[in-house]
């Protein structure tokens, strides 16, 4: 079974959301997190590591046209999605791995 997602992150604070789409989430929330910062990526300048939302896919062709769709919508459109799921606006990446990381994986 091929594992492909598209996922919605946020900051600490809930007031940026970031779209993406990936073949291993675990791994991508742990680079968002490492780049957490770094103001050449829209994720790392707004601290965008949180995990909100996910939805798994069998084919990249199918997270990639989920992702495309969803990054057009306006947040109002992005909160429903989110609510629908998770209402009181949770971080899951505990839910789905160890978090935070653990120190060697986050070492520079």
């Amino acid at each position: 079974m091929s594992n492909f997602f598209f996922y919605i992150t946020t900051n600490p604070k809930r007031t940026v959301l970031y779209t993406g789409m990936t073949n291993n989430l675990e791994q991508r929330l742990i680079e968002h997190y490492l780049n957490r910062g770094n103001p050449k990526s829209f994720a790392g300048k707004y601290f965008c590591y949180n995990l909100l939302y996910f939805e798994r896919y069998y084919t990249a062709e199918e997270a990639i046209s989920r992702e495309k769709e969803i990054k057009d919508w306006n947040r109002k459109k992005k909160e429903t999605l989110i609510n629908r799921q998770n209402s009181e606006w949770n971080f899951l990446n505990s839910t789905i791995m160890e978090w935070p990381p653990h120190p060697d994986v986050t070492s520079r």
